[in-house]
């Protein structure tokens, strides 16, 4: 494809048109005129035949995957490749989806005439996240003469993908992630003695008699203690919950956005506790599901499972869950839901459901606090609309204390999550499990 440049159009306005209107008050300047207007015509029409040539052999190579975060600005890493030495200047531009935005919406550059392969970036931020396709690169370039532009497209097939961004979230955690980091040695109090035997040894003063093997003592003759330590590669589990009610929107993101950060920064932390992370990811059937491992791959593999999550407008089965969970996961482990229960039938629902498996494994129950669930009398109302506000976030509240009862009954522990910080708040619950040992 070519186009007429300005370099053209100021021409033709400068010839054609003056000459045409000498031709016309001066009939003996015609063929002159003509000449001129020809010469044109027949240059013109050269460099647009020989036009398409100088794009011959370019090729735009893009990588086949790019990761790029939420809101982070990212970069394209561009390779042109060329089999000679023309064009010295190329024109670029991506037909990129409404959710990436560039920096600019075309890049020109001058292309290196020493070397056939040229290498530039280009910066774009993703809005969304998810996977996307840049499947056509636009390439445009000036004819020999310039009067005309030649346009090409080519084939580029590469995906973005683009992962929930942790960097906020990350900045409100960072004491509690930095503490059991691997940069040192850090004192944390355990509460008992740990669970996991470890070895013998002979007894000394102090050793309470539970903790002496009776058997090892009878060969050897002599009292002998068992020694344990805290066990470190206990499984953890974040069961997310993408169904309806994540979808409602919170601080200009969804309730679901919210989770799968926390849940990643909870990966981050199970790691540096030697633990092994899993995930769940649920609505009216299993979406996801990952075994609990650790290492680099692994954690690379939970948010290549999270990325393209998205919330459907169905409602939980928490007794396919439950169904799902005792056939697949036979030790026992510590799962951590993130799920919305201010529906009272929902709520039910999960009490029903999730009952199965409460004396198997350790069930800690999230979801973010309600904006105004509090108690009637917490703050001074100003005026008669806001008390008719605080009693509704009263009754909201009410609701939940009641299902925080009916859970605990059943051996689960219910928490509401600050939605400002809800992955410092679950990274703390966390590491109170494991000092304690509950699990």
């Amino acid at each position: 494809m070519i186009v007429p440049r300005s370099r053209l159009l100021w021409l033709t306005a400068v010839l054609v048109l003056p000459s045409s209107i000498i031709a016309a008050l001066a009939p003996r300047t015609t063929a002159f005129a003509a000449a001129a207007v020809g010469t044109l015509v027949a240059v013109a029409a050269i460099d647009a035949i020989l036009a398409p040539a100088r794009l011959r052999g370019v090729r735009v190579v893009l990588p086949t995957l790019v990761r790029m975060s939420k809101d982070r600005k990212g970069v394209l890493e561009i390779r042109i490749e060329r089999e000679r030495a023309v064009p010295k200047k190329i024109r670029l531009g991506f037909a990129l989806p409404p959710d990436l935005i560039p920096d600019h919406e075309e890049i020109t550059t001058d292309l290196p005439t020493e070397n056939l392969i040229a290498r530039l970036d280009w910066n774009c931020t993703p809005k969304q996240r998810g996977s996307f396709m840049i499947g056509t690169c636009y390439v445009g370039t000036a004819s020999r003469l310039g009067l005309w532009d030649v346009r090409t497209s080519v084939n580029t097939n590469c995906e973005v993908r683009v992962y929930p961004n942790l960097l906020a979230e990350k900045k409100t955690a960072a004491s509690l992630l930095l503490r059991h980091g691997r940069e040192g040695v850090h004192l944390q109090r355990q509460v008992g003695q740990g669970r996991e035997f470890e070895k013998l040894r002979e007894y000394v003063h102090g050793d309470g008699f539970d903790e002496i093997h009776w058997k090892a003592t009878a060969r050897r003759g002599k009292p002998i203690t068992k020694v344990f330590q805290v066990e470190r590669t206990q499984e953890v589990y974040v069961v997310i919950d993408c169904s309806r009610l994540s979808a409602r929107p919170i601080g200009g993101e969804s309730i679901l956005e919210r989770y799968l950060i926390s849940a990643l920064l909870l990966g981050i932390a199970s790691e540096q506790q030697s633990d092994l992370f899993g995930l769940i990811a649920f609505d009216d059937k299993i979406q996801r599901f990952v075994r609990a491992k650790n290492g680099k791959l692994h954690y690379g593999a939970c948010r290549d499972a999270l990325y393209s999550l998205k919330p459907r407008l169905v409602s939980p089965d928490f007794g396919e869950l439950a169904n799902f969970i005792r056939v697949r996961l036979r030790r026992r482990a510590l799962l951590i839901f993130l799920t919305e229960l201010d529906d009272p039938v929902i709520a039910e629902s999960f009490e029903r459901g999730i009952r199965l498996i409460a004396r198997q494994h350790l069930i800690l129950v999230n979801m973010l606090k309600p904006e105004g669930a509090a108690p009637l009398f917490t703050e001074p109302a100003a005026s008669t609309d806001e008390l008719y506000e605080r009693l509704s976030g009263h009754l909201r509240w009410q609701k939940l204390e009641e299902t925080t009862r009916r859970l605990s009954r059943s051996g689960m522990r219910f928490h509401l999550l600050n939605p400002e910080r809800p992955a410092f708040d679950l990274t703390k619950q966390y590491r109170s499990v494991k000092q304690r040992q509950l699990l």
